[in-house]
C-alpha cells in the first residue's frame, strides 16, 4: 500500500522544500534497492501499531517479518519495549485519544499531496502528533521538524483526524527514539505558515527548471549519485577513500567482528543472569516487561461474556479463551475492569536511562536472606 504521494510526503517534506529540483530527478532515478535498515524500521513500525491497536504484548508477533527483517526477542528487548514505555511517559494517566497509522492529505489544497502519521492523539486541549524512529545514529530533532508538521498540517485537514485539533490551543510534535523523547510544543498558526511555504515548493518543483540546491537533505534523497550539484565532489570522495583503504585491515577487522558479535552476545547472557541473581551491574538494570491483560478469572469472564452479552463459544474460545484484546475486537465491547489484569510477562535487562522503573527483585533478596540464616 503507498503511504505518501509521489510528488512530497512527510519523510521527504523537507528535501522538496529546500531542493524542488530532486523531484524531477528522483522520479527519472532507478528504482532504489531494498535496505535491510528500511525492512527492519517498517517491520518495528508495523509491530508497534499492532501492539497498541490490538493491546497485545510484543511477544506475540515473535516471526513477523517484512522484507530481509524478522522479529526477534532481542529486537522487542532493545528496541520495541523502551519505545512503548516512552510512549506511555507521554500519557501517564491513560488519558490520549489517539489514532493510529492515519492517512493523511491536505484535499484540495494540495491535491495528491498525503502521508501517514504513526499517531495522531489528543490531551485535552492539545493536539499531538507523534513520529516513532528507531535509527541509533543521529537523534532527530522535533523542533521545527518538517515531516511533523507535514503530517500535523494534513492531520488537521483531514476528516478523519481532524477531531484531534477541533479547538485545541497548542500543538505538540513529539519524536519517540529510545532512549530519548524530543518534544516540541507549536500553534496552529505555524502549521498554516508551514502549508504556505510547501505549497510554494511543491509548485517550484512542478517547473521546467526547479532549482538544485546540495544540503544534509541529499542524505535519502534516490538520485544523490546522479544530481549534477553532488556528483564531481562525490566522485572526487570515493576515489580518495578507496585509495586509502588497506583491504587486509578490512578482512582483519570483519573476521575479528563475528567473534566479537559472539563474545558479545554471551556477555548480555551473563549480565541479565547477574541481575536476575541480584548482583549489581553498573549501567544496567532489570525492568518489567511491558504489561499486557490477562483474564483475572476465565470462569467469571465466560460467565459474564454468555450471560450479559449473548457471546457464542466461537467468539469466547479459540483452541483456548480469547485475550481480552481479542473480545474487546471481535465483540465491539468495554470490559469491565474487575474481569482483568496487567500482567508483564517477565524482566529484559536495559541502560539504566532507560524510563522505566527498576524492576524489585523481592523473590531473589528473599532468597538470598533465607539463605543465610
Amino acid at each position: 500500500m503507498t503511504t505518501h504521494s509521489l510528488i512530497v510526503g512527510g519523510s521527504t517534506s523537507k528535501r522538496v522544500m529546500q531542493c524542488p529540483g530532486s523531484v524531477a530527478l528522483a522520479a527519472a532515478a532507478p528504482p532504489q534497492r531494498p535496505s535491510a535498515y528500511a525492512d527492519e524500521g517498517t517491520l518495528l513500525h508495523t509491530t508497534i501499531a499492532h501492539c497498541l491497536l490490538e493491546d497485545g504484548p510484543p511477544e506475540a508477533y515473535i516471526g513477523l517479518s517484512y522484507g530481509s527483517a524478522s522479529l526477534t526477542q532481542e529486537l522487542i528487548d532493545e528496541k520495541i519495549l523502551p519505545a512503548l514505555a516512552l510512549f506511555d511517559g507521554l500519557d501517564p494517566d491513560r488519558v490520549m485519544d489517539y489514532q493510529i497509522e492515519a492517512r493523511v492529505g491536505f484535499g484540495d489544497y494540495l491535491p495528491g499531496v498525503f502521508g501517514s502519521a504513526d499517531v495522531i492523539g489528543r490531551i485535552g486541549n492539545k493536539a499531538m502528533v507523534i513520529d516513532w524512529k528507531f535509527g541509533s545514529g543521529v537523534m532527530v530533532e522535533a523542533e521545527n521538524n518538517e515531516q511533523l508538521m507535514f503530517y500535523a498540517a494534513a492531520a488537521a485537514r483531514t476528516e478523519a483526524t481532524r477531531w484531534a485539533f477541533a479547538g485545541a490551543t497548542e500543538v505538540e510534535l513529539v519524536i519517540i527514539q529510545p532512549p530519548q523523547v524530543r518534544r516540541w510544543t507549536t500553534t496552529l498558526d505555524r502549521l498554516r505558515a508551514f502549508e504556505v511555504e510547501l505549497r510554494a515548493a511543491v509548485r517550484l518543483a512542478q517547473e521546467p527548471e526547479a532549482p538544485l540546491r546540495a544540503g544534509s537533505w541529499c542524505k535519502w534523497c534516490p538520485a544523490s549519485a546522479t544530481c549534477p550539484q553532488l556528483t564531481g565532489e562525490v566522485d572526487r570522495t570515493i576515489r580518495t577513500r578507496l585509495q586509502e583503504i588497506d583491504p587486509a585491515q578490512i578482512g582483519e577487522l570483519l573476521a575479528k567482528a563475528e567473534a566479537l558479535e559472539t563474545w558479545l552476545e554471551e556477555a548480555r547472557g551473563l549480565a541479565s543472569q547477574m541481575l536476575t541473581a541480584g548482583v549489581s551491574v553498573p549501567g544496567y538494570k532489570l525492568v518489567q516487561k511491558r504489561a499486557t491483560r490477562v483474564w483475572a478469572n476465565e470462569d467469571a469472564a465466560e460467565d459474564w461474556l454468555r450471560s450479559d452479552c449473548g457471546a457464542t463459544a466461537d467468539q469466547v474460545y479459540e483452541t483456548k479463551m480469547r485475550s481480552p484484546a481479542q473480545i474487546e475486537k471481535t465483540m465491539k465491547l468495554k470490559l469491565p475492569p474487575e474481569l482483568v489484569s496487567a500482567v508483564s510477562s517477565g524482566l529484559t535487562m536495559v541502560r539504566d536511562s532507560d524510563p522505566r522503573p527498576a524492576a524489585i527483585q523481592i523473590g531473589g533478596q528473599l532468597k538470598a536472606a533465607l539463605s543465610r540464616i
